[in-house]
């Protein structure tokens, strides 16, 4: 009878243990990857005066952006997803930069600046919703896992739009992490290049980067993290990452990051150009926090940005 019970104890106990890691794992998907349509983006925070300036002046190049005519464009995703995006008609047959922002950003705010340097070269832009985010489908974010593919499929729609015109896919953040995940995919070859800023190494290096930020235990709380992304999510946070994506790059790449960046850390952009395989080039930007390359020193920005389109297009 004795030994009847302690089985049963123990049963009890494993199986309490495994609800107890489902719950665990549960909030740790809903806090991390979660992201219902009515829920708020994420701020810009300013660290100082010098930050609170610059965002004034994206406030004005946002609401720039907002009054221009752009025409909507809906697609498909690969897992049927409806994915928004607005395009905004260059020069007739002019390059196209496709773009894409950060996590649980606004593509508007997030791309205000970059795009204001696209457009300055003549060309057309199409300002992506990333899935899960304004007017696309969706209620998970990946961190580039899926949304590489989502890249891919944009692609596919210009191309089917407009034929063989030169392509720069471009990104901020997670949109620059997506862009290169989606550099060891099947991109025809008018995709010239690829512009990352601020982009982070790996989705499991930047989430256990944050969550020391916060004060967590890491080895403790990632697991339930990654097992939140594979049973609620379906997909494998430590199977894919920029880093490893560029090793099979065949498209041009540039890299840009802000020295000062304390949330995606300068030195993984580093990590990013030493594992490329492709052409590289790295720009970095002294006293520049997260996002903050372009308002930093736009003419260097502008300088690297140009420099990289014309020398891709003359190929």
């Amino acid at each position: 009878m004795n030994f009847i019970a302690l089985i049963g104890a123990l049963v009890f106990i494993i199986v309490l243990l495994c609800l107890l890691f489902i719950v665990i794992s549960k909030y740790a998907f809903n806090r991390a990857f979660y992201f219902p349509l009515s829920r708020p983006v994420l701020p810009f925070e300013a660290r100082d005066n010098d930050e609170k300036e610059i965002l004034k002046g994206l406030d004005a190049s946002e609401n720039l952006l907002k009054s221009q005519s752009y025409e909507p464009i809906y697609i498909k995703s690969f897992d049927g997803l409806s994915l928004f995006g607005r395009y905004y008609k260059g020069n007739e047959g002019a390059p196209l930069f496709i773009e894409f922002h950060g996590y649980k950003g606004d593509a508007l705010r997030d791309l205000c600046a970059e795009d204001m340097v696209f457009k300055s070269l003549g060309a057309s832009t199409l300002i992506v919703d990333q899935r899960a985010h304004g007017k696309s489908e969706g209620t998970t974010i990946t961190f580039g896992i899926l949304e590489r593919f989502d890249c891919l499929s944009w692609v596919k729609w210009a191309n089917e739009r407009f034929g063989n015109i030169p392509i720069f896919l471009a990104g901020i953040s997670m949109g620059a992490s997506s862009v290169l995940m989606a550099s060891n995919l099947d991109l025809p070859k008018n995709v010239r290049g690829i512009i990352a800023d601020c982009a982070y190494s790996s989705p499991k290096d930047i989430i256990r980067k944050v969550l020391g930020d916060i004060g967590l235990p890491v080895r403790l709380i990632y697991p339930f993290v990654s097992a939140g992304a594979k049973f609620f999510g379906k997909f494998d946070l430590n199977k894919f990452s920029p880093k490893k994506s560029v090793k099979e790059s065949k498209t041009p790449i540039i890299i840009m990051h802000g020295e000062a960046d304390d949330f995606v850390p300068c030195r993984m952009s580093g990590e990013i150009y030493d594992s490329c395989a492709s052409e590289k080039y790295i720009y970095t930007f002294s006293g520049a926090g997260h996002g903050f390359s372009f308002a930093k020193d736009a003419e260097k920005y502008e300088h690297a940005v140009k420099e990289f389109f014309l020398k891709q297009l003359s190929k």
